[in-house]
């Protein structure tokens, strides 16, 4: 408030009213980091692991950088210079600290794979940042899962980041919430903490009973990846650019529908809770279950996708 660093209401894609303080994403993020210092000064920890962790806290750094800088910066930035900064912060884990999607044999398309799945979920969770208590909650939801898939891990960092994150969140969802004490993430949050989920999503095996658990991180993930899809093919069967905000959001498709907020939140949190609890479940059964699973799952969201596009909205 000091430096007047506020969402202010003044574009159409805008969904809130008055101005409110932005940088809830900055006590977010550095909660989370404190936590990890806190862990590393009573741990001893496995070869390796703070090599991960400098990975994690160098890219979601800068990451958060440039949703600072965009949250203060007038009309923030342009989208093709975020795309720069998030490649280069994807570069530095997946080339830097060969931080990538391991059963991709080969490098080379490995680490572009996985250069797009940390793009695509640090802008996913910026997509869904567009009501109070979304994006932090289902982010919170998924790092309570990626540590109850993960745990106990050989790659212990997985366990620290994904629990530290979801505290620090669950932190966070309640000033979001408060009438009086509103604080938004902005882009500070979002793209840093789908930076975070990403990388951490990569840092575990799914597959030690079947090969289809490799998809899990979909699942756990289920929310966000859905919206961006969504929202992605709106936009282009209406001639418009995909990366530039609109007001077709399938949550604010629910609340045209009639929904209240609250009971928008309710159902978003309720299927980022099943989505995880199928993912933890694809993991321990056999192929076939698994596969059974995943595809109930995907037709699911085709035919729940169907009767959101026929919500009208302005």
């Amino acid at each position: 408030m000091k430096f007047n660093i506020y969402d202010k209401p003044i574009t159409a894609v805008k969904t809130h009213k008055i101005s409110t303080p932005y940088l809830g994403g900055l006590a977010i993020w550095t909660g989370w980091a404190i936590s990890l210092l806190v862990i590393r000064l009573i741990s001893n920890f496995p070869t390796g692991t703070l090599n991960n962790l400098r990975s994690l806290i160098i890219g979601s750094l800068l990451l958060l950088i440039l949703g600072l800088c965009d949250d203060i910066k007038k009309g923030g930035l342009g989208f093709k210079f975020k795309f720069l900064i998030q490649i280069i912060a994807c570069l530095i884990v997946v080339v830097g600290f060969d931080i990538r999607i391991n059963f991709i044999e080969n490098y080379f398309l490995s680490v572009i794979i996985s250069i797009f799945w940390i793009i695509g979920l640090s802008n996913a969770f910026n997509l869904i940042d567009i009501m109070d208590g979304l994006s932090s909650g289902v982010a919170a939801i998924a790092a309570g899962f990626f540590f109850v898939i993960a745990f106990p891990s050989e790659m212990i960092y997985v366990n620290f980041c994904s629990l530290a994150l979801c505290a620090a969140c669950l932190g966070f969802i309640p000033y979001n919430l408060s009438k009086k004490k509103k604080i938004f993430m902005g882009d500070t949050g979002s793209l840093a903490i789908g930076f975070i989920l990403a990388t951490v999503a990569m840092g575990t095996s799914y597959t030690k009973i079947n090969p289809v658990a490799v998809f899990a991180p979909l699942l756990v993930l289920a929310v966000p990846v859905f919206e961006t899809i969504f929202v992605s093919i709106i936009r282009m069967l209406n001639g418009k650019n995909p990366f530039l905000g609109s007001k077709d959001h399938f949550p604010l498709r629910l609340e045209k529908a009639g929904l209240t907020r609250s009971k928008i939140l309710i159902v978003i949190y309720g299927m980022a809770f099943i989505f995880g609890m199928l993912a933890y479940f694809i993991i321990k059964l056999s192929s076939k279950d698994a596969c059974i699973i995943f595809a109930i799952a995907v037709i699911t969201l085709i035919l729940f996708s169907i009767k959101l596009a026929k919500i009208k909205m302005d």
